[in-house]
């Protein structure tokens, strides 16, 4: 494990791991950490030396300064390109790359690819954020009702239990986002970090329109993966996106929104053989 001094920003960690010399920088999800795609051992760990990050409030990376009003007013979408530059300065070399986000990790991996579109060849999005405005996260962070209760939420263990048990029962979530969800929730410090958390990532609003516009421009391969049961980001987020793309790569699985396990891994390493045979016109 390695870290980053962001100046103004704070100390970003992150994992390296993978056999391959293609770079991959990843955004790993909700409650996790950068080793999180460390289950591909099969696919990308054999293409990939993988460099995934820590999201503030997750891992080990951690703010200079921990002051409620600036978290909650969001991160500047610019010290993400620090990331990258920062990695690059302090590995010592400059090479082209690949990206790859989950869940609301995709915001990130959008937004760099809207800055170094030059340099990226390929892009990864599970289950991704970032495709369209998520209108309960701007509920609860943009509007006085929705920040009022987000607040009341995060201080009451048994509110926020009943609210993810009605957002169940509504279909909002799956089966399996809500046992995660509660594992997340059950002490003080870990509702803390969620409040955190969707705030501090709300102003990373990825331009998919200019995106679209830069995949097709540099020829990237963009590769979208959803779960067929997955109601939190489901696959008809991916609509316009898919519109504006020359030569897009949609994949959707018979899995729910927890689509970074093994059987994604065996699909990807398919799918590898697969691409490959049809470049030699096998297939």
């Amino acid at each position: 494990m390695g870290f980053l001094e962001i100046e103004g920003l704070g100390k970003i960690y992150y994992h390296e791991y993978g056999y391959g010399d293609k770079l991959l920088f990843a955004f790993h999800g909700y409650g996790l950490n950068g080793q999180q795609f460390d289950v591909f051992e099969k696919s990308l760990l054999q293409e990939y030396r993988i460099v995934g990050f820590d999201h503030f409030f997750h891992g080990t990376s951690t703010l200079y300064e921990v002051n409620e009003a600036k978290i909650t007013a969001g991160m500047q979408p610019e010290f993400l390109k620090a990331y990258i530059e920062n990695w690059f300065k302090k590995s010592g070399m400059q090479q082209r790359f690949s990206l790859l986000g989950y869940s609301i990790g995709a915001n990130m991996a959008l937004y760099l690819l809207e800055n170094f579109a030059e340099m990226v060849d390929e892009i990864f999005l599970i289950a991704p954020d970032g495709l369209v405005p998520h209108k309960g996260f701007d509920f609860l962070r943009t509007s006085f009702i929705g920040k009022k209760l987000f607040r009341k939420l995060t201080y009451s263990s048994w509110m926020m239990l009943a609210a993810l048990n009605i957002l169940k029962q509504i279909s909002v979530i799956d089966e399996s986002l809500h046992t995660i969800a509660r594992k997340e929730i059950n002490k003080p410090q870990k509702r803390l970090n969620a409040f955190y958390t969707i705030h501090f990532i709300k102003n990373i609003r990825p331009n998919i329109v200019q995106i679209a516009k830069l995949i097709n421009q540099y020829r990237i391969r963009c590769r979208l993966y959803f779960g067929e049961y997955d109601n939190l980001f489901p696959k008809s987020n991916s609509r316009n996106l898919i519109k504006l793309l020359d030569q897009p790569e949609l994949y959707v699985l018979p899995m729910d929104h927890w689509l970074v396990t093994n059987d994604l891994d065996n699909y990807l390493v398919k799918q590898a053989y697969d691409y490959q045979q049809k470049a030699q016109g096998i297939l």
